[in-house]
Protein backbone atom coordinates (compact mmCIF):
# COMPACT_ATOMS: atom_id res chain seq x y z
CA UNK A 1 0.00 0.00 0.00
CA UNK A 2 1.48 3.77 -1.04
CA UNK A 3 1.14 5.54 2.37
CA UNK A 4 2.18 8.74 1.06
CA UNK A 5 -1.74 9.25 -0.37
CA UNK A 6 -2.71 9.67 3.10
CA UNK A 7 -0.15 12.23 4.43
CA UNK A 8 -1.62 15.93 4.12
CA UNK A 9 0.87 18.68 4.06
CA UNK A 10 0.37 22.37 3.49
CA UNK A 11 2.99 22.91 1.06
CA UNK A 12 1.20 19.97 -1.49
CA UNK A 13 -2.65 20.20 -0.60
CA UNK A 14 -5.61 22.57 -1.44
CA UNK A 15 -8.76 22.89 -0.15
CA UNK A 16 -12.19 22.93 -2.57
CA UNK A 17 -15.40 23.35 -1.76
CA UNK A 18 -18.03 22.54 -4.26
CA UNK A 19 -21.50 24.51 -4.27
CA UNK A 20 -22.41 25.16 -0.58
CA UNK A 21 -25.11 27.51 -1.89
CA UNK A 22 -28.00 29.41 0.19
CA UNK A 23 -30.64 27.28 -1.82
CA UNK A 24 -28.79 23.65 -2.02
CA UNK A 25 -28.15 23.89 1.67
CA UNK A 26 -31.49 24.97 2.55
CA UNK A 27 -32.76 20.93 1.47
CA UNK A 28 -29.68 19.62 3.64
CA UNK A 29 -30.51 17.68 6.85
CA UNK A 30 -26.75 17.78 7.79
CA UNK A 31 -26.18 21.74 6.41
CA UNK A 32 -25.23 22.70 10.20
CA UNK A 33 -22.21 20.45 10.56
CA UNK A 34 -21.02 20.83 6.75
CA UNK A 35 -20.89 24.46 7.17
CA UNK A 36 -19.53 24.28 11.00
CA UNK A 37 -16.81 21.58 9.65
CA UNK A 38 -16.01 23.73 6.21
CA UNK A 39 -15.56 26.62 8.39
CA UNK A 40 -13.14 24.65 10.45
CA UNK A 41 -11.05 24.02 7.65
CA UNK A 42 -11.16 27.53 6.10
CA UNK A 43 -9.85 28.69 9.20
CA UNK A 44 -7.24 26.15 8.99
CA UNK A 45 -6.62 27.26 5.72
CA UNK A 46 -6.44 30.89 6.42
CA UNK A 47 -3.85 29.84 9.28
CA UNK A 48 -1.54 28.08 7.32
CA UNK A 49 -1.72 29.32 3.83
CA UNK A 50 -3.63 26.44 2.27
CA UNK A 51 -5.17 27.89 -1.02
CA UNK A 52 -8.83 27.39 -1.45
CA UNK A 53 -10.74 26.90 -4.45
CA UNK A 54 -14.56 27.79 -4.17
CA UNK A 55 -17.34 26.52 -7.23
CA UNK A 56 -20.99 27.96 -7.09
CA UNK A 57 -23.67 25.86 -8.88
CA UNK A 58 -25.58 28.37 -11.32
CA UNK A 59 -25.51 30.98 -9.01
CA UNK A 60 -28.36 33.33 -9.95
CA UNK A 61 -30.16 30.36 -9.63
CA UNK A 62 -28.92 28.71 -6.69
CA UNK A 63 -27.49 31.79 -4.87
CA UNK A 64 -23.99 32.56 -3.76
CA UNK A 65 -21.97 30.80 -1.24
CA UNK A 66 -23.86 30.89 1.67
CA UNK A 67 -22.33 33.77 4.33
CA UNK A 68 -21.02 31.40 7.14
CA UNK A 69 -18.60 29.90 4.62
CA UNK A 70 -18.20 33.54 2.71
CA UNK A 71 -16.96 35.13 6.16
CA UNK A 72 -14.32 32.56 6.69
CA UNK A 73 -12.38 32.79 3.08
CA UNK A 74 -8.60 33.41 3.65
CA UNK A 75 -7.64 36.27 1.36
CA UNK A 76 -7.06 35.72 -2.16
CA UNK A 77 -9.81 32.36 -2.32
CA UNK A 78 -11.28 32.00 -5.94
CA UNK A 79 -14.40 31.57 -6.47
CA UNK A 80 -15.45 30.11 -9.82
CA UNK A 81 -19.12 29.73 -11.40
CA UNK A 82 -19.80 26.60 -13.31
CA UNK A 83 -23.07 25.15 -15.02
CA UNK A 84 -22.11 21.60 -15.39
CA UNK A 85 -22.28 19.37 -12.26
CA UNK A 86 -18.15 18.35 -12.30
CA UNK A 87 -16.26 21.21 -11.02
CA UNK A 88 -13.36 20.20 -12.72
CA UNK A 89 -14.03 22.96 -15.60
CA UNK A 90 -11.80 24.49 -17.70
CA UNK A 91 -11.35 26.96 -15.10
CA UNK A 92 -11.19 25.52 -12.55
CA UNK A 93 -8.23 23.17 -13.84
CA UNK A 94 -6.49 25.84 -14.78
CA UNK A 95 -6.53 26.98 -11.49
CA UNK A 96 -5.65 24.11 -9.89
CA UNK A 97 -2.95 23.84 -12.15
CA UNK A 98 -1.36 27.17 -11.23
CA UNK A 99 -1.44 26.33 -7.71
CA UNK A 100 0.13 22.78 -8.54
CA UNK A 101 -0.91 20.84 -5.42
CA UNK A 102 -1.26 17.37 -5.90
CA UNK A 103 -3.45 17.18 -3.08
CA UNK A 104 -7.11 18.22 -3.07
CA UNK A 105 -9.46 18.38 0.10
CA UNK A 106 -12.89 18.19 -0.91
CA UNK A 107 -16.41 19.61 0.42
CA UNK A 108 -19.38 20.47 -0.80
CA UNK A 109 -22.86 19.22 -2.04
CA UNK A 110 -24.27 17.05 -3.32
CA UNK A 111 -22.45 14.12 -2.12
CA UNK A 112 -23.76 11.80 -4.69
CA UNK A 113 -23.71 14.56 -7.65
CA UNK A 114 -21.03 17.24 -7.53
CA UNK A 115 -18.91 15.96 -5.39
CA UNK A 116 -18.61 12.47 -6.92
CA UNK A 117 -18.06 13.81 -10.42
CA UNK A 118 -15.75 16.26 -9.34
CA UNK A 119 -13.58 13.61 -7.42
CA UNK A 120 -13.74 11.14 -10.63
CA UNK A 121 -12.47 13.60 -12.77
CA UNK A 122 -9.67 14.59 -10.32
CA UNK A 123 -8.69 11.52 -9.74
CA UNK A 124 -8.17 10.68 -13.64
CA UNK A 125 -6.52 13.75 -13.96
CA UNK A 126 -4.17 11.71 -11.45
CA UNK A 127 -4.89 14.06 -8.35
CA UNK A 128 -4.85 12.24 -4.83
CA UNK A 129 -8.17 13.40 -3.20
CA UNK A 130 -9.19 13.41 0.10
CA UNK A 131 -13.11 13.41 0.84
CA UNK A 132 -13.96 14.75 3.90
CA UNK A 133 -17.06 13.04 5.39
CA UNK A 134 -18.14 15.40 7.84
CA UNK A 135 -18.42 18.14 5.18
CA UNK A 136 -20.23 16.88 2.61
CA UNK A 137 -23.54 15.59 2.07
CA UNK A 138 -26.95 14.94 -0.11
CA UNK A 139 -30.62 15.30 0.70
CA UNK A 140 -30.82 11.49 1.09
CA UNK A 141 -29.37 9.33 3.46
CA UNK A 142 -28.84 6.25 0.52
CA UNK A 143 -27.62 9.13 -1.88
CA UNK A 144 -24.64 10.25 0.28
CA UNK A 145 -23.72 6.58 1.37
CA UNK A 146 -23.45 5.20 -2.39
CA UNK A 147 -21.51 8.62 -3.59
CA UNK A 148 -19.17 8.21 -0.94
CA UNK A 149 -18.81 4.35 -1.37
CA UNK A 150 -18.46 4.71 -5.32
CA UNK A 151 -15.57 7.65 -4.31
CA UNK A 152 -13.90 5.45 -1.73
CA UNK A 153 -13.68 2.28 -5.08
CA UNK A 154 -12.38 4.67 -7.31
CA UNK A 155 -9.84 5.22 -4.43
CA UNK A 156 -10.38 8.48 -3.20
CA UNK A 157 -9.65 8.94 0.86
CA UNK A 158 -12.01 9.02 2.80
CA UNK A 159 -11.28 10.97 6.03
CA UNK A 160 -12.51 14.21 8.52
CA UNK A 161 -12.15 17.42 9.16
CA UNK A 162 -10.61 16.97 12.74
CA UNK A 163 -7.87 14.32 10.58
CA UNK A 164 -7.30 17.24 8.11
CA UNK A 165 -6.54 19.61 10.77
CA UNK A 166 -4.27 17.56 13.10
CA UNK A 167 -2.47 16.04 9.66
CA UNK A 168 -2.40 19.62 8.56
CA UNK A 169 -0.87 21.14 11.52
CA UNK A 170 1.58 18.53 12.18
CA UNK A 171 2.40 19.25 16.03
CA UNK A 172 0.94 20.78 18.78
CA UNK A 173 2.95 23.95 20.66
CA UNK A 174 2.89 25.97 17.57
CA UNK A 175 1.18 29.32 17.01
CA UNK A 176 -1.21 27.99 14.37
CA UNK A 177 -2.02 25.26 16.69
CA UNK A 178 -2.75 27.18 19.73
CA UNK A 179 -4.66 29.88 17.74
CA UNK A 180 -6.68 26.98 15.98
CA UNK A 181 -7.27 24.53 18.92
CA UNK A 182 -9.96 26.22 20.57
CA UNK A 183 -12.28 25.95 17.33
CA UNK A 184 -12.41 21.54 18.49
CA UNK A 185 -14.05 22.58 21.51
Amino acid sequence: MEMGKYRLDRLDSLLLIIDLQDKLLKAMKYRDSVVKNTSLLLKLARETGLPVLVTEQNPRGLGPTVTEIKENFPEGTEVVEKMSFTACTLETRKALFAYDRPKIIVTGTETHVCVYQTVRDLLENGYTVHVVEDAICSRFKQNYRSGLELMKQMGAVITNAETIFFDILKTSGTPEFKALSPLLK
